[in-house]
């Protein structure tokens, strides 16, 4: 039982590490206070700039891969294994060090996409740079990424609890982008790239 519970904590403390905050307090702020409020890349990007959001981009990519690889270790199973990876992107989601509150968990989710199934990995990664490109909204390619993923599990048979688990992170997500979507259906989400968007790291 040691075995199987083990990785999965393992998971949700790495996951619930505030890189974003981290990097934030270096610079000497409470990113929290800053721009969305959120502690992901996106947010530093507008309010730190690019190095620190390439950064902690991947710093919380690799917190899901992590999560998934020590799973491996201890109980490789693809059952266990996503299980783990689903404890690192609600540890990033609702992390213990920050009252339960954090991220929305794209880029912990892409890690552990890399862990278990490196080829939709690769496919996400150039999905998210064309759905970038074309609409500069970060916020709709999460969703419309992890949606697409989820689709894609099925559709290249991938283990059952491959294809269940990216649906619950799907709707994990969609849940925290509830503001983004509102802002959306408002006309006033800042988009990645633009004036309009640095200044609203500033507010």
């Amino acid at each position: 039982m040691l075995n199987i519970a083990l990785p999965i904590i393992i998971g949700y403390f790495i996951g619930s590490i505030p890189f974003g905050l981290i990097a934030g307090k270096i610079k000497g702020i409470d990113i929290r206070q800053k721009g969305s409020g959120n502690i992901g890349a996106t947010n530093i990007y507008r309010t730190l700039g690019t190095f620190p959001a390439l950064t902690v981009f991947a710093l919380d990519l690799f917190k899901g891969t992590a999560a998934v690889l020590i799973a491996s270790y201890f109980y490789p199973t693809p059952l266990i294994m996503i299980i783990s990876g689903i404890a690192s992107i609600i540890g990033h989601m609702f992390s213990v060090f920050l009252g339960f509150k954090g991220g929305k968990g794209a880029a912990t989710g892409l890690g552990v996409l890399l862990g278990i199934t490196p080829d939709l990995f690769a496919v996400a990664i150039i999905y998210m740079v064309l759905c970038i490109a074309v609409t500069r909204y970060v916020s709709v390619t999460s969703m419309s990424g992890v949606i697409l993923l989820a689709i894609l599990m099925f559709v290249f048979n991938k283990p059952l609890p491959y294809a269940i688990a990216t649906v619950m992170v799907a709707l994990l997500m969609i849940y925290k982008h509830i503001p983004n979507i509102q802002r959306l259906m408002a006309g006033t989400e800042p988009k990645i790239w633009g004036r309009a968007y640095r200044q609203a790291g500033n507010k």
